[in-house]
């Protein structure tokens, strides 16, 4: 890959501001909560038009349930290198009618709407840089766009998606957004979560309360031993958030449901972590009572050391176009934790800066479209050297 070449490709990018921000404002002024498979694929659709519309293959890897995948590709100039993957999710947690309620507007520097950086604005920074990737000569290598639908509950489908489509990749970057401090995200916490389930036995609280089994009482054992997994020096926390059961404050409660979140920082910590939670289920409660855990959902965990070489990478990368970067941790999930745990180097929060997700303030620096992803673009490019140097050995 010629200088030239690159330095066309990032002053092609120097002048889509405009037009990344119109992008932007066309995503935000969709709905696309992870339950909405419309709008979910209408956002994958406004996406595969400007794809297409600038010669860069993409299409729909449809769900009959769920939101579509969209899939955009770049050949390289050697078809069977490992890949590089652009990654993002086009759901979020706003329910469909809110773009009615508060949809795109602008205040300064500041773009706001639903979804607007967590993570609309990452979307459109990956579909410019393959746009401005297709502007110079073919990488040795392929670069995929892997779009997925439903991050937000826990990419249960996603993750079958980018599992299969980035097994083998040799980089991936996902655009959540980039933290308040600019910084990209180099660590993150993995997560998961568990439904426990205690049946018992009724009885009147009051006439014959000896013959019943609480169920409620045996998961409030098992909460208190739940929660005692919690280490905060090591990073691992567990929450019963949501409770319920039991069919009046006069009747020994015949059933009883518990809702568990859990976090981790390694993989070795999450086989352990899962391993006690069996145990503290199968432990004997109330005679009469008995519990059954079942797992929801998980993310797994962005661990240092796939993220330091590509952190080095973009640092080099964003110091040539003007802007000076770190990494840090987040205890938050994201998709990046199942490229990673496939020994994949990956790097996280790579889109523009944003703040306040999931909330009515959220909003997108959007000075910082362009930078970020001539940054991308150039870590990119500079992956090329990485193959050449194979070659050559």
């Amino acid at each position: 890959m010629s200088a030239p070449d690159l330095e066309a490709a990032i002053a092609w990018l120097a002048n889509q501001r405009g037009a990344m921000q119109t992008a932007l404002a066309t995503l935000v002024d969709i709905d696309s909560n992870s339950h909405d498979k419309a709008g979910t694929d209408r956002v994958a659709e406004a996406m595969r038009g400007w794809l297409l519309a600038d010669d860069i293959e993409a299409e729909h890897h449809a769900d009959p349930a769920d939101g579509d995948v969209l899939l955009a590709r770049l050949p390289g100039a050697l078809p069977l290198a490992s890949p590089v993957v652009l990654m993002g999710h086009r759901d979020t947690v706003f329910p469909t009618g809110t773009v009615l309620k508060r949809p795109w507007h602008v205040e300064g520097d500041r773009g706001y709407g639903p979804g607007v950086a967590d993570m609309k604005s990452g979307l459109v920074l990956q579909c410019f840089v393959l746009m401005a990737l297709r502007r110079v000569a073919p990488l040795p290598f392929p670069v995929l766009g892997l779009f997925t639908a439903d991050e937000e509950i826990g990419s249960q489908r996603g993750r079958i998606a980018i599992e299969a489509h980035a097994r083998a990749a040799r980089a991936a970057f996902n655009a959540e957004p980039g933290r308040v401090s600019g910084n990209l995200v180099t660590a993150r916490k993995g997560g998961a979560n568990f439904v426990i389930d205690v049946t018992g036995r009724a009885a009147h609280a009051g006439m014959n309360h000896a013959d019943g089994a609480s169920a409620i009482e045996t998961l409030a054992r098992k909460i208190r031993a739940l929660h005692a997994l919690t280490d905060y020096a090591a990073g691992i926390t567990a929450n019963v958030g949501l409770v319920s059961g039991g069919l009046s404050s006069n009747t020994v409660a015949p059933s009883a449901q518990g809702k568990l979140d859990v976090r981790f920082c390694t993989q070795a910590q999450r086989e352990t972590l899962f391993a006690r939670i069996r145990d503290i289920v199968a432990e004997p409660g109330v005679a009469g009572t008995v519990a059954t855990v079942t797992q929801t959902s998980e993310f797994l965990p962005l661990e240092p050391r796939w993220s330091e070489d590509l952190l080095v990478r973009y640092q080099a990368s964003a110091a040539r176009v003007g802007f000076a970067v770190d990494g840090e941790f987040t205890g938050g999930c994201s998709d990046a934790g199942f490229t990673a745990s496939l020994g994949i180097p990956t790097l996280c929060g790579v889109g523009p800066v944003g703040a306040k997700a999931h909330t009515e303030q959220e909003y997108c620096c959007l000075d910082t479209l362009v930078p970020r992803a001539q940054a991308l673009l150039a870590t990119i490019v500079g992956l090329s050297t990485q193959v050449a140097a194979s070659a050559d050995r």
